[in-house]
């Protein structure tokens, strides 16, 4: 049993003929010729608690059409045919999906990311990449957590996504954290990178979180707060001492928490995955992607991207008519797009955004130190030969390696 869904309903590419619809339980596709079965096999489902016991409402889109009706292939053709105008696009939100119309969006489709996903070519880090950072988001039976690596124009690479079962009244669960700050993934060089910088959100289990960071240290991990508004001389403010003892006074060594202006970084974000990528021909003149493009792995699931994209910026009106953006959800779930506001807020925190060119020569320097082979290889080895056969096995003889952390991040 499941309620259909719009974005179930899948064809091959300019080709809405082939349109069926994807079962959310085994993923395989269900010919239309079975609909017929699926609605005389229905049945109406309350999902929320009416305020009026004497009044109830249900939800119906055209997926639920009677053969003869509005069969999906037509869905389809429709709704490629709204594309590029917005009011054709209300008109197809409305009619076909039975949803509502938000005036002013910002959000990119996720099936447009997903076309675009990356082969990293074996290596968990790619060659651009030079640090990493970690974006934590706390839930009350889980942790989410996202790893990126960051490059030359806060170009971004997802290297790792983790969830850890438990939550924050777990101490397993932070454990598993713990052990993750001492984590170390593979560059296309062959060296091993540590997370530079963790920042976790306190919006739920302050408490718990500021003892966690306590614990681990303050110079690689920061604990963060999300602020709502645009309005923000910086997009990143603090750090600010947040314990204090009986009598008032702050700890000198207490929880630093900085304050994160949310709406910034997710603007910044939106605008990052629109830039549009060089084609092959391009690329092999050797234009390279453009500043701030975001790279997302051929492992990510389409559950994550849905929750990347799962905000939109709309325009609102308050009591007294003012008009004003805001970001707002278009579904419940949106870990993915706060783990990668959280990521970019440690990057900022580490000051990427204002390090020279001198800072970035030495930080590749770093990088690739220690994957220089200790003897040089013939040419035609060197050609052929991958860098990394699988995580953590060099090809060529390599001097040993070690995790590092940028020396100008280290006290």
């Amino acid at each position: 049993m499941q309620w259909l869904q719009f974005e179930r309903l899948r064809w091959d590419k300019g080709r809405p003929d082939t349109a069926a619809y994807h079962c959310e339980g085994c993923e395989r596709p269900i010919a239309e010729h079975h609909k017929t079965q699926m609605l005389e096999q229905g049945e109406w489902r309350p999902t929320a608690v009416s305020a009026d016991p004497h009044s109830i409402g249900f939800h119906l889109s055209a997926l639920y059409s009677p053969l003869g009706w509005k069969s999906w292939a037509q869905i389809a053709r429709d709704w490629l045919a709204a594309q590029g105008s917005e009011e054709m696009l209300r008109a197809a939100r409305n009619t076909l999906l039975g949803e509502t119309w938000v005036e002013s969006g910002d959000a990119p489709e996720w099936q447009r990311l997903a076309e675009r996903r990356e082969n990293y070519a074996g290596a968990l880090i790619p060659e651009g990449g030079l640090f990493l950072t970690a974006g934590v988001d706390v839930q009350k039976d889980r942790i989410e957590i996202d790893v990126w690596a960051w490059g030359r124009g806060l170009e971004s690479w997802l290297v790792d996504h983790l969830r850890l079962e438990g939550g924050p009244d777990d101490p397993a669960c932070w454990d598993k954290l713990t052990a993750l700050l001492g984590q170390t993934w593979v560059h296309a060089n062959g060296a091993v990178m540590m997370i530079a910088k963790l920042a976790i959100d306190t919006g739920y289990e302050a408490a718990a979180v500021y003892a966690w960071s306590r614990k681990q240290g303050f110079d690689q991990v920061s604990p963060v707060k999300g602020l709502e508004g645009f309005n923000r001389a910086t997009p990143v403010s603090g750090p600010t001492f947040v314990d204090a003892t009986i009598g008032g006074r702050r700890l000198r060594r207490g929880a630093r928490l900085w304050s994160i202006a949310t709406a910034t970084f997710k603007t910044e974000t939106y605008r990052f995955l629109r830039l549009e990528r060089p084609s092959d021909e391009d690329r092999s003149l050797g234009v390279c992607d453009a500043p701030g493009t975001m790279h997302l792995p051929d492992w990510i699931d389409t559950e994550w991207l849905k929750q990347l994209v799962a905000e939109q910026l709309v325009t609102v009106r308050n009591k007294r008519g003012y008009a004003h953006p805001e970001w707002q959800k278009m579904r419940e779930r949106n870990e993915a797009l706060d783990c990668r506001v959280y990521a970019r807020a440690a990057a900022w925190i580490l000051g990427a955004d204002r390090w020279d060119e001198a800072t970035w020569r030495r930080l590749k320097a770093q990088a690739g130190v220690e994957t220089k082979p200790q003897m040089p290889a013939p040419a035609a080895m060197v050609a052929d030969a991958p860098t990394v056969a699988k995580a953590g096995t060099p090809t060529t003889p390599r001097r040993k390696r070690r995790a590092y952390t940028p020396n100008f991040m280290r006290d």
